[in-house]
């Protein structure tokens, strides 16, 4: 248990990336983690793509710069070599709950594997777009899909900043 807190109190977002994609089963046990978040009434409303082609990966790069408001030449993944896109059935009242539950399982498990991430946003635009559509039908994936986010993954290229302070009055106790 001792290991997991840690893991919990180290994770960061990381921001630079060595170029060196992690090999497929590295991605494989954190797309797993994934999996096992909680999710409301056990439905598994999310999926996830898990991108280690870098054309798609570059591709949606772009897409995610131009709802950015930024050029081509902008890399919102910030140099990440795989990204993991989770989606959520919006049919689910539960949706954006269960998509944040596995980001946040996807983040951890990268971070108990010695691999660093982020959460980047406009997952959401993307997949709304006409473009974003084209991917999904592309791949067989039909239904009412949102986008929650990307989990970005690599190896860091950064020393892991240290946790900012907890802010006061975080946590009440009613004893």
């Amino acid at each position: 248990m001792t290991q997991m807190i840690e893991a919990l109190k180290q994770r960061r977002s990381i921001r630079a990336y060595k170029p060196e994609l992690p090999s497929k089963e590295l991605i494989e046990q954190i797309v797993e983690a994934g999996t096992y978040a909680a999710t409301g009434m056990n439905r598994q409303s999310p999926i996830i793509i898990a991108v280690t082609n870098k054309e798609m990966r570059d591709r949606l790069s772009h897409m995610n710069a131009r709802f950015m408001g930024k050029g081509e030449d902008f890399d919102p993944f910030y140099g990440a070599p795989a990204v993991l896109i989770m989606l959520a059935d919006k049919k689910m009242p539960t949706y954006v709950y269960d998509g944040s539950l596995v980001m946040g399982n996807l983040m951890l498990a990268a971070e108990g594997l010695g691999l660093g991430s982020c959460w980047i946003h406009r997952a959401k635009e993307e997949f709304e777009s006409e473009e974003g559509k084209e991917i999904l039908k592309s791949l067989g994936i039909e239904g009412e899909y949102e986008g929650i986010g990307h989990c970005i993954l690599g190896y860091p290229a950064v020393t892991l900043p240290e946790a900012a302070p907890r802010k006061e009055n975080y946590v009440y106790y009613i004893d």
